[in-house]
Order: structure tokens, then sequence, then C-alpha cells
């Protein structure tokens, strides 16, 4: 029984479906039960607006279908549909790479050329890992880099848009766009002291080439608005620059927020650099974008969790950039390099055809529900979710899913 999931849609919102596997021990019925249309009556949601599927996970008796086939905005409950495909598709435990490459020789700790990182497409490159990453190369005997750093992003097209495009609140990180070398997902963790008669600001992954500007001044009275009073300002022209400002009260403890910042690989380079100078590496050189010379050689591949892991984070935490890194990774798998959004759609659409599961009203839209035009009916999520109950990797998927009351999303 996919539990968790039906827990997920039970808030009735506007537009939405309910989509599950429940066991019920009515008989199927053509009308919305009582309650639910006291719940909808209450919020002022018309019946039409809602759709519902109840059906036996085992047998497939049905027991409640409302509106079944009619196309909705599924959000991010169609992450349910990417995940699954990548399980399914690539396998439990399929992983990334990413890998790091010299251009010359290492002569005396000294590298006489490049170091080229290569994106290999890993959703999840926490800040832990970036810093074991720049170890890892500190371990094979570098310890200077008389050259640039060169970032390879070739595996992925270049994503059209910018991360403002959806509500314009590009600082969140829901907002950040899939990259192959995407690291902590984009985002760093800013942290205000109140210290003496001025504020200090910790950033925590530190860009090495990001400039903050702080501002802040300190106030007398109580910690009631907490970091309601600070601004943060960022510059389109100037996307390595960040200011701090505001009022926050003397009486408040550190207090944190999380931001989105810079670009992909300007965030990556930065963070680089900063822990390859704390693990005692030495670089005075800039940052180039450019692919891997035929002719470079392979310093480290670090791999990524298992996807397994990876759908596990996705779902519970509802993460859209490493889903759509998933939906990349399946076009990248099936058509090459560069992988496309389409192409992954593409991916999907094909992978439910070839499962007996086509839906023609299905738009997937890059697959993690940030989509204002992604649409799938409750009738073709019900036989999604009776697919993946028959599915030799069910036991992944459904460990994947948000617990309602308990963790994830649905925590609270």
């Amino acid at each position: 029984m996919i539990q968790p999931f039906a827990r997920g849609l039970a808030r009735v919102v506007p537009g939405a479906f309910l989509a599950t596997a429940l066991l019920a021990s009515a008989t199927a019925v053509a009308a919305l039960p009582p309650r639910v249309q006291q719940v909808l009556a209450s919020q002022s949601i018309p019946a039409s607006a809602v759709s519902i599927v109840v059906r036996d996970a085992g047998s497939g008796e049905q027991h409640l279908l409302w509106n079944q086939d009619l196309p909705r905005t599924p959000a991010s409950t169609i992450k349910v549909l990417t995940t699954y495909a990548a399980l399914d598709v690539l396998g439990p435990a399929y992983t990334w790479k990413t890998r790091a490459y010299a251009t010359g020789p290492i002569e005396n700790g000294r590298l006489k050329g490049d170091l080229v990182i290569q994106g290999g497409g890993d959703p999840f490159i926490t800040a832990e890992r970036w810093w074991r990453f720049a170890r890892e190369i500190r371990q094979q005997g570098v310890e200077v880099i008389e050259g640039d750093i060169v970032i390879d992003r070739s595996l992925f097209a270049p994503v059209p848009g910018d991360r403002y495009e959806f509500d314009g609140k590009g600082y969140r990180t829901y907002n950040v766009l899939p990259d192959p070398l995407l690291v902590n997902l984009q985002t760093a963790e800013f942290t205000l002291i109140p210290r003496g008669d001025s504020v200090r600001v910790e950033v925590d992954p530190p860009p090495a080439n990001l400039r903050v500007t702080n501002t802040v001044r300190l106030t007398d009275g109580a910690c009631r608005a907490g970091l309601r009073g600070v601004t943060v300002t960022s510059f389109d022209d100037d996307p390595l620059r960040l200011a701090i400002g505001g009022r926050l009260s003397s009486r408040c403890p550190p207090m944190a927020m999380r931001r989105a910042l810079m670009r992909p690989a300007d965030f990556a380079y930065g963070t680089f650099v900063s822990y390859w100078r704390e693990n005692g590496g030495q670089f005075d050189g800039g940052m180039r974008l450019g692919e891997t010379p035929a002719d470079a050689k392979l310093l480290v591949a670090q791999e990524s969790e298992t996807l397994a892991e990876v759908v596990r984070l996705v779902n519970k935490h509802s993460s859209n950039a490493m889903t759509r890194m998933l939906a990349l990774t399946l076009a990248l798998e099936r058509y090459g390099a560069p992988a496309t959004q389409e192409n992954g759609d593409r991916a999907i659409v094909e992978w439910l055809n070839g499962s007996g599961l086509a839906m023609p009203e299905l738009v997937v839209d890059n697959g993690s529900g940030l989509s204002r035009v992604a649409r799938i009916s409750a009738e073709n999520f019900a036989r999604l979710l009776g697919h993946a109950h028959q599915s030799r990797y069910y036991p992944e998927l459904a460990a994947s899913l948000p617990l309602g009351g308990l963790d994830g999303t649905l925590r609270n």
C-alpha cells in the first residue's frame, strides 16, 4: 500500500488530485464522501476542481472514482514519476562521478598546467564531499596549481532562463537550476552573530570569490523581529557581490538564513578554492569554462551516493534541482551528451510507453513539479502507483516517500 503518498495528498487544494492505492472496505462509488464534501465546502473549493482515485493496490478493485480522467497540475507529486522512472531505468545502484584532470605534469608538488574539474551530473555534492574532493586531489601530490581552474560543464546543455524566472525568488533553493557541477545545491548558510557593537557574518560553505558588504546595524530591545529586519541584496551586473544590511537586535542569538547565490560554476569554483587552501594547497590563478582536453591526466574520480539514496533525498525533501538532474541523467543515458530537458521529458515518456503506461494527457515539463504547465490525470497517476507496487524496486521507492507527521515535507 502506498500510504505515505496518500497522506501527502490528503490535504485538499484547488486543482489537486488524490491518486492512491489504499485498501478500502467500500464498493466503488461515484460520489464524494460527506466528510470530503464538507472540507471542500469549508474552503470554497468546488468539487469539480478535485480528482480522486481510491483503488486496491493488490486486486485493482475500485473504491472511489471522481473526475479521474481530467488532466491536473501535479506539483511536486510528479517527482514520484521521475524517481520511479530513474530507479527502473538506471537501477538503485547507479552512481555519478565528478572528476579532476591535470593538463600538465606534476613536478615537486607543482601542477605545471591547469586543473580541470569535470561535472558528472552528481545531484548531491554536499559541502563535506566537496571538501573531500579537494583533499583527494592534494593526496595525489598536488600542492600548487600553476595554471587556472577550468570548469567543464559540457555534460548538460545550458538550461534556458534563470532561477528568478518562476516566481522572482531566485535566492530560494527550490528555484536552483540543474547543472553538471552543482555544489551544495548552490546554496550557502549565512550566520549573523551580534558581537560587541557590530554584527559578524559567517558564510558556509565560503566561496573565495564572494564579496559580502555588511552594513547590519545593532539595535536595543528584545529579539522579536529576528532576521525580518535584515535585508539581502544581490546584483545582476555583479553576481559575485552580496550586500547585507538592515537591523538586528543585540539581544538576538546567532541567527542563520540560507540563500542560493552566484552562478553554478562561480559557486563551485569559489568553494573549491576555499577548500583547496584550507587543505594546504596554493593557487593564484583564475577560473575558465571549457571542456576537458583529450590528453589530460585523470587525478581523481569521486563517486556519488547511489541513486537509491538520492531518490530518498529527492522525495523526502522534494528537491527540484535534484529531480531535474535525474531527468537529465535519463536523457544522457539514452541520447548522449549534452543532455537537455526536452530529451529528459522524452526519455520519461518513452519509458512509460514501453512499460504499458501510455498517458496521452501527460506533460512532464522537467519532471520536478516546479511548473505551471505540467499535467497528469489521477487515473494515470493511480496506474503508475499500481505499476510501482508490483516493481522489484518498490521497496526503494516506498522508503523514499515522506511519512505524514514524521519526516520530510510532511513532518508538520
